[in-house]
């Protein structure tokens, strides 16, 4: 079976064009995928910040959240440390507290731009920005 020049080169476009659409949807699907795992984890330590207030009527820093809470509710515990680095800090006076997930691609990675860094504080409000500073919350937390 012979193919003509024009249906080789028919095949080979029609397999450019699914190449060219199916890479960047991976890559937005992944992102995506990395920006559910922050939010989980960002919700694990807002479960362990209320169980900790519950028995200790303030909020924990970092090194007390992760001595007190199960491990899978510990800020850098679950799916969140890989592509993103959690940090817990809290006021001086124990009674707010802010949990941020901020972006940390490997070498080699797609950049998440959109949504560099996302947050959660002890009202459970949440907010995001992109890597200019603006306020993307309701992008990021769909």
């Amino acid at each position: 079976m012979e193919f003509t020049r024009s249906e080789v080169l028919t095949a080979a476009v029609v397999v450019v064009v699914i190449i060219a659409i199916a890479v960047p949807m991976w890559r937005t699907h992944q992102l995506r995928e990395r920006r559910q795992e922050a939010m989980d984890a960002l919700r694990a330590v807002q479960t362990a910040q209320d169980e900790y207030f519950g028995k200790h009527a303030r909020y924990a820093d970092e090194s007390q959240l992760r001595a007190s809470a199960p491990q899978a509710s510990a800020p850098d515990a679950g799916t969140g440390r890989e592509h993103y680095q959690i940090t817990v800090s809290k006021s001086d006076d124990d009674l707010t507290y802010s949990a941020i997930a901020r972006a940390t691609p490997r070498e080699g990675e797609t950049v998440d731009t959109r949504c560099v860094e996302l947050r959660i504080d002890q009202n459970g409000r949440k907010f995001a920005v992109d890597a200019e500073g603006v306020d993307r919350s309701p992008d990021c937390w769909r």
